[in-house]
């Protein structure tokens, strides 16, 4: 573990990630703040995936049970917070390892962190493969070569956000878009039709789309199913669904700034 500096309280946070894929994801840097914490919190919700951190750690305590049927979310990751913390304030060199990447689509390692600078104790994250680094390697997908736009589901249709067609646009979280009481673990098919008439203004019904979802453990592939777009609000989603929109249409060149760049380089070619 990182040493303390002399200013700072006894006591400190790391999060990590802990990949998607069981025990091929783990760097050896954060496999290493694992071995050596004095107490570790997981929150995945694959048992055989605890199980492992555990072979790493004599004292490892699961989060989930802060998870409960009805109970908002958003109380869930308070609670999170405060058992970690409570050891942090006991003098503990405390990590917390996280499905993924820890800073991806993960509220708690961020709270959590920000609350112990806050206090004066030492805080880090360690990054780790997200499932949208498998989205991409899975399914073949350069971000750079056309460009990608992320929204978590949900947050799309609650707000005016711009989308444009000539990229790949990638909605997180699809199995409870539209959920706005924090207590939902899968959302109802009507709610996931409203999302569908928002992008039917953007895209034809017959466009085709992907329901991505990354492998947990290496003896499983990822799902990638293709389906209308028309069909969104009938498909079979979970919480770890995600949902990939293709072009639709090819970039139209802004030829106003080529003409711009293109003069600017005559320009510097005369003065060479």
């Amino acid at each position: 573990m990182n040493q303390q500096p002399p200013s700072q309280s006894s006591g400190s946070i790391v999060c990590v990630g802990l990949g998607m894929t069981l025990g091929a994801h783990l760097s050896p840097l954060s496999r290493n703040h694992i071995a050596q914490a004095d107490v570790v919190f997981v929150a995945v919700s694959n048992p055989v995936v605890e199980a492992w951190v555990m072979e790493m750690n004599p004292d490892v305590r699961s989060l989930q049970s802060c998870y409960q049927d009805g109970k908002d979310r958003r109380q869930s990751y308070r609670d999170m917070v405060d058992m970690m913390m409570q050891e942090v304030r006991a003098g503990k060199n405390v990590v917390g390892a996280f499905y993924g990447h820890p800073g991806v689509f993960a509220l708690p390692p961020h709270d959590v962190i920000r609350k112990a600078r806050e206090e004066g104790y030492y805080a880090h994250m360690e990054p780790g493969i997200s499932a949208e680094d498998c989205l991409y390697a899975d399914m073949g997908i350069d971000p750079g070569s056309v460009g990608s736009i992320h929204y978590e589901a949900s947050q799309f249709m609650f707000y005016n956000r711009a989308i444009d067609t000539a990229a790949y646009v990638i909605l997180w979280q699809v199995g409870i878009a539209g959920d706005k009481t924090y207590g939902m673990y899968s959302s109802p098919n009507a709610f996931r039709q409203v999302l569908c008439d928002q992008l039917l203004a953007y895209y034809p019904a017959d466009h085709q789309i992907a329901l991505y979802e990354c492998p947990t453990l290496p003896i499983h592939g990822p799902r990638i199913t293709w389906l209308p777009l028309s069909q969104l609000a009938d498909a079979q989603t979970s919480q770890e669904t995600t949902m990939v929109i293709p072009p639709a249409r090819v970039a139209e060149k802004n030829h106003a700034v080529l003409e711009k760049l293109k003069s600017l380089h005559d320009q510097q070619q005369t003065v060479d």
